[in-house]
Formats: C-alpha cells, structure tokens, sequence
C-alpha cells in the first residue's frame, strides 16, 4: 500500500484531505506542521510528501528540501493557496507537482494516482 505523510497546518483541511486519500486506499499518516514530520520521516518509509505550503516553524518547501536529504526517493507534492509561493515551490523543488487552492477532492486523488502510475511504469522498463 503506497504510504501519504500529510503535512497542513488547518484541522479541517488536514482530515478532510486525510479522508478522500483513505477512500482512495491511500495509507495517511497526517501532522499538523513540518517539525512533527521530520521525525516521522526519519523514522519510517513514506511514498509521498504531501505538504501545504505556508505553515508555521517550518514551511513546506524547507520541510520537502531536508526530507529529500534524509529520502531521496521520496516524491513530493506541495499544496497552496497562494500564487506567488507556487513559483516559488517550483524554483526550489522543480520535480515536485505543486496543486493550487481551491481544488477538488477528485483532483487531488487524480494527481497523487498519476504520481505512482508514471512511477510504475517507469520502475516496468
């Protein structure tokens, strides 16, 4: 089962995205900010970093940077509600997708299966 770190800061947000990536089949481990996920990241084999953006005492783009140090393998998705921060995230992460707020449930599950699928067939070749 592909393993989801969740990364956001908004309650509602974080269980709402946590929810529709479970219906899924998605396993989702999800925190409430970038200094709890370093940890787990350390610790234990995830897939994919799901993170938002703007967080408090770390935010997304430094937590990906120092999780591709301890994962390299590890595929990142940043999730924003501001503009300028997605060119930002591209500059300093250009193999991370970047989805923009607001977005629908059906398009994030739609980005994360596309994520694995090009993995899967690449890893085929």
């Amino acid at each position: 089962m592909i393993r989801i770190l969740l990364a956001e800061d908004d309650q509602v947000m974080r269980e709402y995205l946590a929810r529709a990536l479970e219906r899924s089949g998605y396993a989702v481990t999800a925190v409430d900010r970038g200094t709890a996920a370093l940890p787990l990241i350390e610790e234990e084999e995830f897939d994919l970093l799901l993170t938002d953006i703007v967080m408090p005492e770390m935010d997304g783009i430094e937590l990906a940077q120092k999780a591709g140090e301890i994962r390299p393998k590890l595929r990142v998705m940043f999730i924003t509600g501001f503009a300028a921060v997605t060119l930002k995230a591209g500059q300093a992460m250009p193999q991370a997708r970047v989805l923009s707020k607001p977005f629908h449930l059906r398009d994030l599950v739609m980005e994360v299966d596309r994520m694995f699928e090009v993995g899967e067939f690449q890893g085929a070749s």
